[in-house]
């Protein structure tokens, strides 16, 4: 497997794993509760997360199934994608980002949400590898944030969208204390 596939993989899973530990601090009675009115619910922030993910899963999935048809060189560079990009937008809970209608919650339990999450989680994980040996750096998406954005940097912006909605799962945790 390629280096920067590897990389990102990596990222993708040390940033679920934070987002579960995050939402296991919310305690289960509450899951399903705003912690004030007007604001999500840890289990609407999670299947937020997984129709976020879902979507980009599939849009990935296309654009590397169109670039590879329209013969795409092989990846050659091996420096790292991470350091390249900067996900301070993306990460910083002070600067609110509104969700667009379509991936808003639609009251799906806690439960149900994670496995949605799971589930959005696999699909993002087999379009990048789906890419493995591709120069996905040189396909590129507009994105809300990054404007076009090389492929790589949108696995890169699910890890850092579960980062955000992770300290968002600890400020519901809190509330609730």
């Amino acid at each position: 497997m390629h280096s920067r596939i590897c990389e990102l993989l990596h990222y993708l899973d040390e940033e679920r794993s934070g987002l579960r530990t995050a939402f296991h601090a919310v305690p289960v009675a509450v899951r399903d509760r705003p912690p004030r009115p007007g604001r999500w619910s840890a289990a609407g922030v999670i299947e937020h997360v997984a129709i976020v993910e879902a979507r980009t899963a599939q849009r990935l999935q296309d654009r590397i199934a169109v670039a590879r048809a329209e013969g795409i060189a092989t990846e050659e560079n091996v420096a790292p994608v991470l350091p390249t990009l900067n996900l301070r937008r993306v990460l910083d809970r002070g600067v609110r980002i509104e969700a667009a209608e379509a991936v808003r919650p639609t009251g799906l339990s806690a439960d149900a949400a994670w496995m949605a999450l799971e589930e959005a989680g696999i699909a993002v994980r087999d379009a990048l590898r789906s890419g493995d040996g591709l120069a996905l750096g040189t396909v590129f998406l507009p994105h809300r944030i990054f404007g076009q954005a090389p492929l790589y940097y949108y696995f890169a912006f699910v890890a850092a969208h579960e980062s955000r909605h992770g300290h968002q799962l600890l400020e519901i945790a809190e509330s609730f204390r």
